[in-house]
C-alpha cells in the first residue's frame, strides 16, 4: 500500500446526506487491517493482519494474511489466508497449495494468494442483498500464482494464475491454470511473438519471471438474468477474471474448464469493440450481483495507463504495452456479441 504524498490527510469531505454511512477496511501500511468509520475514526485495528485484500465478513470477522513470501524469491505470494474473529483469533485458515524450499530458510507451506478471492454465500465480496458469505462453512475461491514452463507462450520461466476453490476443511475440490488454456485467449501473432520474447519480466534473487497475465481479480458470476434467459456461458457457478497485462475480461466455466465468453485483448474487430474502445489494465471485472441497480451488467474499473500485447506503436517500439493517460469506471450490458467473444 502507498503512502499518501498530499496534506492534510483523512477524511476532508463527509456529507451524510450524499454519501451511505457505512464502514471502510484496508490495510494500513505496517499496522494492519483497518476499520473506520465515515468520519475516519479507527472502529477496529487487527494487528499484524495483512490484506491482499482484507474483506469483511458478518459477525464482525474479517480475512486477511498473517504473511508474506520474501519478494526476493516471489512476487506477491501471499503465505496464507486467514479467517479472523473481532478479537484476532484464527477461525479459519489455509496455507497447504505448496511447500516451498527458499534459500536459507525452512520450507513452510504458502498459499500464494493473491489480488483476491471469495467465499461461498456472495459472488462479489461485498454486500448483496440476500447473498451472504459463509462464516463457518462453505467453499472458498482463491486466486493463487503457480510456476510454470509453457514453451508455446514463451521460453522464459512463468508465473501463472490458477484459480483453485477449497472447502471448509482446507482440501482443493477444483483448480484451472491459466496458461493450459493459451490458445483460447485470442493473441494475435503480434501479441504472440513479444510474449515469447518478454512474457511480462519481473527480476528475483533468482532470476527473471514472467508475469504473463497478471491476473487480479476473480469472482463468482452468481445469479443473472442472462442465464435466466437460457445463456449458460453466465452459470452462476463459472467464474469471471481479468488480466491486466494482457487486457483482457474472461469467463472460465466451472464444468469444462474452457474459456466460455472473452472480451479482448483486441478491442477492434467489431463495431461494437471499436464503440468501447481500449479497455488497458483493468481491475475487479464482475457481474453486478441480482438486486443491484445496473443488475446483470459488467462493472469493471478500466485503470489506463500501460498494458498489453501488440504490435509496435509510438508508446513502446517493441509492441510490449498500449497507453492511455485517462482512467474509466463503466458498466456496460454484455448482451451484445462480438466475433472475438468466445
Amino acid at each position: 500500500m502507498g503512502h499518501p504524498t498530499i496534506y492534510p490527510t483523512g477524511v476532508t469531505v463527509y456529507d451524510p446526506a450524499k454519501a451511505w454511512n457505512g464502514y471502510t477496511i484496508f490495510p494500513a501500511a505496517d499496522l494492519g487491517a483497518l476499520l473506520i468509520d465515515m468520519n475516519g475514526r479507527e472502529v477496529q485495528l487487527w494487528k499484524g493482519l495483512q490484506g491482499f485484500p482484507n474483506k469483511l465478513l458478518p459477525n464482525g470477522q474479517v480475512f486477511g494474511s498473517t504473511g508474506l513470501r520474501h519478494p526476493d524469491h516471489g512476487f506477491q505470494d501471499q503465505t496464507d489466508l486467514v479467517q479472523v474473529d473481532w478479537e484476532g483469533n484464527i477461525v479459519w485458515r489455509f496455507s497447504q497449495l505448496e511447500h516451498i524450499a527458499d534459500p536459507g530458510q525452512d520450507p513452510p507451506w504458502y498459499a500464494r494468494q493473491h489480488h483476491d478471492f471469495q467465499r461461498e454465500g456472495n459472488p462479489v465480496g461485498y454486500y448483496v442483498p440476500d447473498q451472504t458469505p459463509a462464516n463457518d462453512r462453505g467453499k472458498t475461491l482463491l486466486l493463487v500464482h503457480a510456476d510454470v514452463s509453457n514453451p508455446k507462450i514463451s521460453d522464459q520461466a512463468l508465473l501463472d494464475d490458477k484459480l483453485i476453490e477449497v472447502s471448509w476443511g482446507g482440501e482443493i475440490s477444483w483448480s484451472w491454470s491459466a496458461h493450459e488454456h493459451f490458445d483460447e485467449l485470442g493473441f494475435d501473432d503480434a501479441a504472440k511473438a513479444i510474449l515469447f520474447r518478454d512474457p511480462g519480466l519481473r527480476k528475483l534473487a533468482s532470476g527473471s519471471v514472467g508475469d504473463w497475465l497478471h491476473v487480479n481479480s476473480a469472482s463468482f458470476i452468481g445469479p443473472n438474468r442472462h442465464f435466466d434467459g437460457g445463456d449458460h456461458r453466465f452459470h452462476p457457478d463459472n467464474i469471471i477474471w481479468d488480466s491486466r497485462e494482457a487486457n483482457i475480461i474472461a469467463i472460465t466455466d466451472r464444468k469444462t474448464g474452457n474459456i466460455s465468453w472473452r472480451l479482448g485483448p483486441q478491442y477492434d474487430q467489431t463495431e461494437a469493440e471499436r464503440k468501447l474502445g481500449w479497455i488497458i489494465g483493468q481491475h475487479h471485472a464482475h457481474i453486478i450481483p441480482r438486486g443491484l441497480q445496473s443488475e446483470g451488467n459488467l462493472l469493471v474499473f478500466d485503470n489506463g495507463g500501460w498494458a498489453g500485447y501488440g504490435k509496435p506503436n509510438p508508446a513502446s517500439p517493441t509492441g510490449r504495452m498500449t497507453r492511455r493517460a485517462i482512467i474509466r469506471v463503466f458498466w456496460k450490458s454484455i448482451q451484445y456479441r462480438s466475433k472475438s467473444w468466445q
